[in-house]
């Protein structure tokens, strides 16, 4: 079961509606969804939530630190109440996937995420969960750093919020352990629009015969 649900960003207004946020921007929704609201916690140097269910509490985080350095409050949280790497959900941007797809999984590489590097070098593995939101990627490397850290377009925020929030639905079966099904609610497609009704044509009546008028 996920334990620690981690969104990554920048803090402060100038990063608030950035591409590099997507990670803060879900774990907003989150908080919502559970009905809790995040405060400082300077122990942890984050913005965090305690929600406390039937199988034990659980912890909402948002590291203050900047990216690079997300690992000094994750690793601190985790440490501090005992909460195993595998029991972790790292919530961040992805530049290889397409605004409008997420993608959950378990372990891999940082991929040049600065945010998993330090989350790593912190934990000390890689064997934690992902959520990995699409932000789409510029095209030439040069520019991923320019590009993660402006704003998406209207068309493509839209296309993150409606990822997130199916993505979301998927918080009841992680928080029960069952991460088969969360992967499946995850990565399922969009559904598809019904077929409309085929329009039926009222049945023709037969004018009588001039023979049958009385």
């Amino acid at each position: 079961m996920i334990r620690l649900f981690v969104g990554l960003g920048n803090p402060g207004p100038d990063y608030e509606a950035t591409r590099h946020n997507a990670g803060f921007w879900w774990l907003d929704a989150l908080a919502a969804q559970l009905g809790t609201r995040l405060v400082p916690e300077r122990s942890y140097q984050a913005l965090a939530a305690r929600v406390n269910r039937l199988g034990g509490p659980v912890w909402l985080l948002q590291p203050m630190t900047f990216m690079n350095r997300s690992g000094v409050s994750v690793a601190t949280l985790a440490r501090f109440f005992k909460i195993e790497p595998a029991q972790i959900l790292v919530v961040h941007d992805e530049l290889d996937i397409q605004p409008g797809q997420a993608k959950l999984k378990f372990g891999g590489s940082a991929a040049g995420h600065n945010g998993l590097k330090d989350i790593h070098a912190m934990l000390g593995t890689l064997d934690f969960w992902r959520l990995r939101l699409g932000i789409g990627h510029p095209g030439v490397k040069a520019e991923v750093v320019n590009y993660v850290l402006k704003k998406p377009s209207a068309e493509h925020r839209d296309a993150i919020a409606r990822a997130s929030e199916q993505s979301l639905n998927a918080v009841e079966a992680m928080l029960d352990g069952k991460m088969d099904q969360a992967l499946a609610i995850v990565h399922a497609g969009p559904q598809r629009p019904k077929p409309p009704r085929p329009v039926t044509s009222p049945p023709t009546v037969k004018p009588p015969d001039s023979e049958e008028l009385p």
